[in-house]
């Protein structure tokens, strides 16, 4: 198992995701348990619980990782949301927008989309526009795929 996490990781961190953050995703998609405290991803993970920090707090961000605390201690327990893969990339269409809306100022402080930096920055405003489009009717399709209502 623990090649499985450190092989998936490196690919993640290929794709330019932290290391850490990538090692304890895994961990987390590979654990038989619904939820793991920073102990428990420490030492599947060969690392220090203070390790696992950064990495838990990069996953919060993205909204990938919930953290639950653990009645009558000061632990807290770590778990994936529901359809976490999903909900990142469908929930992040904000981005998209903000992406669009950055390669449109660019586009006016270059003169319009006439010059070759001009048609660059117009083809990945259009991509994004697609994106922040497509995804929620995609997010249906997903759900429906798998017997789950929108």
């Amino acid at each position: 198992m623990r090649r499985f996490v450190e092989r998936v990781s490196r690919f993640l961190a290929d794709w330019g995701f932290p290391p850490m953050a990538a090692r304890v995703l895994v961990t987390l998609m590979a654990a038989e348990e619904r939820a793991l405290t920073a102990a428990d991803l420490a030492e599947r993970l060969g690392v220090s619980p203070a390790a696992i920090s950064g990495g838990v707090r990069y996953l919060m961000h993205l909204g990938m990782v919930a953290r639950e605390p653990v009645p009558g201690s000061r632990r807290d327990l770590y778990r994936l949301y529901d359809e976490a893969w999903w909900e990142v990339a469908s929930t992040k269409s904000g981005l998209y927008k903000d992406l669009v809306d950055m390669m449109n100022e660019g586009l006016d402080a270059l003169g319009g989309e006439e010059t070759h930096a001009g048609h660059t920055l117009a083809e990945m405003r259009d991509y994004f526009a697609f994106l922040e489009k497509e995804l929620p009717l995609l997010r249906d399709k997903w759900r429906a795929s798998r017997g789950r209502a929108t």
